[in-house]
């Protein structure tokens, strides 16, 4: 989702050819990127008709800035493989006064493709006003419909990128327009609105939590008020003013670390002077902007452009996903959907990688990939190479080996570090076991008396703290993504946090002979508190021999939304004891012998998720909370259980 991620399709297909040298000191040689950058440049000019700067007309007059690139020889038709972004795509590196990094035109071209780059309604020389996936139901359509008219394409358009770069493609997907081929998703959770038990609504949400990484994203993507050049300038003009204009904002850098803790929350963007826009205020777009004060269930997410599941999807897909991104369990949920909804051939022509990498990160696994502090070994795979397979199997109608026999599912399993292979996910022969939390009454921190066990405690001696949001426990690492400063994404050894008394602490004994934990994990709580309305976290973890705990997932359950999102909120009663079933986490680890399996529990994980100030009313315009005393029991009578999804098999 930022840009500083990864921007588009270029970062699978680059070459390393095409990045400039660097001195020993770190310092781009920039004569060596110029030389390399024309190379590019010069190479794609002789094989390619280039279109730059050309404008689309929307159904509504809106127009859309496209660059287009086709084989010179036109006694053939292409597919074309098509990129949108929110982000910015200028040709000309004005920085640098060279083209930018041409590489994935270049590629696209010399493997038989068109190539084509879309901006966004209202970014950058696209018209209109900026909504998140808003326009993209009917841009979608038009684009496609324009494309495919072209006196180049064979008729088939397959779509590809990262975050941003490939959230709108699922809903664009489901219009079921014929010039859609295939589809090539990365990172997308923000596209999924409602899928089974999720109403993430684009990540903006988790168990009714907001996700605070949007806040800081939509800081530097929802400015209104921008440059536009004249509607009847030239593309020729249009071509020369980019080489002095990228119309990129450049808006003063901010401490989010600090930003974060602004109360109210609504008031997040405007504390640190941030543009007007969809965060909090209303605007005239499709979903009418103010995205704080929306409920998970609010009618404007099912005014934009998210999937959602009551919409199908009947074209083959390529759908790679990351461990420790901030939606997995989402994005598996999506898949799962489409291939048992999809009609005919498209329901078996539906490919997922799960890899154990952050937000994006896929091409940058290496020999030792390490993932915030955990180093998840050899976890390279040819993207590129299936990516192109895939296309050239379903927009050029080629038999493709690398497709053909690619089984449905390849995950990653962590802890072992081995690639690993399903016709369907989760992966046959996985089976669901059960630990139950118990302890004296002492869970709070590692150091306590919190256990997870096989059989549930007889006697219930719950486990008391306070919860503070005034003093919430710290976000380390996480599946998470954008959040700058904040947050680093990734596995961190966790028993820092867990020396905090507001952290509840239950520990399985060691595995004597391992064990593979590969698909959904369910927290069942049973819990209590003196506040109307809390929060309840967990933190799954993988604690090796020496102590040190690895996070895998995490999640959280607002209590007013315990009975659903589409069902009236509901409040708690003090000392009345209640059971929430959080969301399913997710996760493939192998626990060698010797590791243990742990289960955080506490009511806050901040900033990663925003503070429920525990006042019942609507968190987002509340200048101060106040301190809730909570409670998890387990017994028989109250079973507090984590259900895991276990491969019954030994290391190989």
């Amino acid at each position: 989702m930022r840009r500083t991620l990864l921007l588009s399709f270029a970062a699978l297909v680059a070459a390393a050819t095409a990045l400039p040298a660097q001195g020993r000191g770190g310092a781009p040689n920039v004569d060596s990127l110029r030389a390399a950058r024309w190379k590019i440049e010069n190479e794609l000019q002789s094989l390619a008709v280039v279109e730059r700067k050309g404008m689309i007309k929307m159904r509504d007059g809106i127009r859309i800035q496209a660059d287009i690139y086709h084989p010179k020889d036109l006694s053939k038709k292409y597919p074309a493989i098509w990129v949108r972004t929110p982000y910015n795509f200028n040709w000309w590196d004005i920085n640098n006064g060279a083209p930018r990094d041409m590489t994935a035109a270049l590629t696209a071209i010399k493997r038989g493709y068109a190539f084509v780059d879309m901006q966004e309604r209202g970014h950058f020389w696209s018209e209109g006003n900026y909504d998140i996936l808003g326009p993209p139901l009917s841009d979608g359509v038009d684009e496609l419909d324009f494309m495919r008219s072209r006196p180049w394409s064979n008729g088939k358009i397959g779509t590809t990128g990262c975050s941003s770069t490939a959230e709108w493609q699922g809903a664009v997907a489901a219009q079921g327009n014929p010039g859609y081929g295939a589809f090539n998703v990365q990172g997308f959770g923000a596209g999924v609105g409602r899928v089974g038990p999720y109403y993430e609504q684009g990540n903006w949400y988790r168990g009714g939590a907001v996700q605070m990484l949007f806040i800081d994203w939509l800081y530097g993507e929802q400015n209104q008020v921008r440059p536009m050049f004249p509607a009847d300038a030239s593309q020729d003009e249009l071509i020369k003013a980019s080489m002095s204009f990228d119309l990129a904002q450049h808006l003063p850098p901010v401490d989010w670390s600090k930003a974060f803790w602004t109360l109210p929350e609504q008031e997040i963007i405007s504390a640190v002077d941030g543009p007007k826009g969809i965060f909090a205020d209303s605007m005239p777009v499709a979903t009418g902007g103010a995205m704080i004060k929306r409920a998970p269930n609010d009618p404007a997410w099912y005014r934009g452009g998210l999937f959602h599941d009551n919409m199908r999807i009947n074209i083959p897909g390529l759908w790679f996903m990351s461990w420790y991104d901030v939606s997995v369990g989402p994005n598996v949920e999506m898949y799962n959907l489409v291939r048992r909804t999809a009609k005919g051939d498209a329901a078996n022509q539906q490919w997922m990688i799960i890899a154990p990498v952050a937000h994006c990160s896929y091409t940058r696994a290496t020999e030792h990939t390490v993932v915030g502090e955990r180093d998840m070994g050899d976890a390279r795979l040819g993207y590129q190479e299936i990516m192109y397979a895939f296309f050239d199997k379903f927009l050029k109608g080629n038999a493709t080996s690398a497709i053909d026999t690619m089984p449905k599912v390849r995950y990653y399993v962590m802890g072992e570090n081995k690639w690993h292979s399903s016709d369907v996910w989760p992966p046959r022969g996985a089976e669901g076991m059960t630990f139950y939390l118990g302890s004296g009454g002492k869970a709070n921190t590692l150091n306590g008396d919190g256990t997870l066990s096989l059989k549930a405690p007889a006697k219930n001696t719950p486990d008391n703290f306070t919860y503070d949001p005034a003093n919430p426990v710290m976000s380390h690492g996480g599946n998470v993504c954008c959040q700058g400063n904040a947050v680093g994404a990734g596995a961190m050894d966790q028993r820092g946090t867990e020396s905090r008394p507001d952290v509840l602490v239950y520990t399985s004994d060691p595995f004597k002979d391992g064990i593979e934990l590969t698909g959904p994990i369910t927290p069942t709580l049973y819990v209590s508190s003196d506040a109307k309305d809390t929060d309840f976290t967990v933190k799954i973890l993988d604690v090796y021999p020496d102590g040190t705990a690895y996070n895998l997932d995490e999640s959280i359950q607002r209590m007013r939304y315990r009975d659903g999102y589409d069902k009236p909120l509901v409040w708690m009663e003090n000392e009345k004891v209640y059971k929430v079933t959080l969301q399913p986490l997710n996760t493939s680890n192998w626990f060698a012998p010797g590791h243990r399996l742990r289960i955080e529990v506490s009511s806050s994980n901040f900033p990663r998720f925003d503070r429920n100030l525990n006042t019942g009313g609507n968190n987002y315009d509340e200048p101060k909370g106040v301190a809730a005393h909570n409670t998890v029991h387990h017994s028989t009578q109250y079973p507090s259980t984590l259900t895991v999804t276990v491969m019954k098999r030994t290391q190989p």
